[in-house]
């Protein structure tokens, strides 16, 4: 089976603009009642995807650099304290005179801290804090979308 197609791929005029019961789509009969495709329905859920899909990707830059900024101090933090570890003044002095005299240590440290207090753990994340909660909300329309914000159909639960 090939790739998932989006409802942006699929050209208006391969929906039928009367009233249908049921719809084959990327392989899935989906009933539907009363829809109208290629009239509004589907206007808005393609425009509900190019602004999902766009809104995704335009996080993807600031989330890179806020993960760049996160490993940077993270391996700064791992190697200051890998420092103060290993030397063997240390354990002779006090806990603050240690730090004192790990100053590398110490600053990334700090940043390190203030950057979670500052919520970088949001931060390089946030794309798929947006799409959990688009899928909780669409899981209501018996649909979901994935981490770029595509839409997925999931077909009508049957009741009999």
């Amino acid at each position: 089976m090939g790739a998932r197609r989006s409802w942006l791929e699929v050209p208006d005029a391969q929906y039928p603009t009367s009233h249908c019961r049921t719809r084959t789509w990327q392989g899935i009969n989906t009933d539907y009642r009363d829809c109208i495709w290629g009239t509004s329905v589907c206007r808005d859920l393609k425009a509900f995807e190019r602004r999902l899909t766009e809104y995704v990707s335009c996080l993807q830059p600031a989330t890179g650099r806020w993960r760049m900024i996160l490993i940077v101090v993270s391996v700064c933090t791992a190697t200051g304290a890998w420092n103060w570890l290993i030397d063997p003044e240390t354990q002779k002095v006090s806990f603050f005179t240690s730090l004192w005299n790990h100053p590398f240590f110490t600053i990334s440290c700090i940043t390190l801290i203030g950057l979670f207090f500052a919520g970088i753990h949001k931060r390089v994340v946030a794309p798929s804090i947006i799409a959990a909660r688009c899928r909780t909300v669409l899981a209501e329309y018996n649909m979901s979308c994935d981490d770029t914000g595509k839409l997925i159909l999931k077909p009508r639960p049957h009741v009999q």
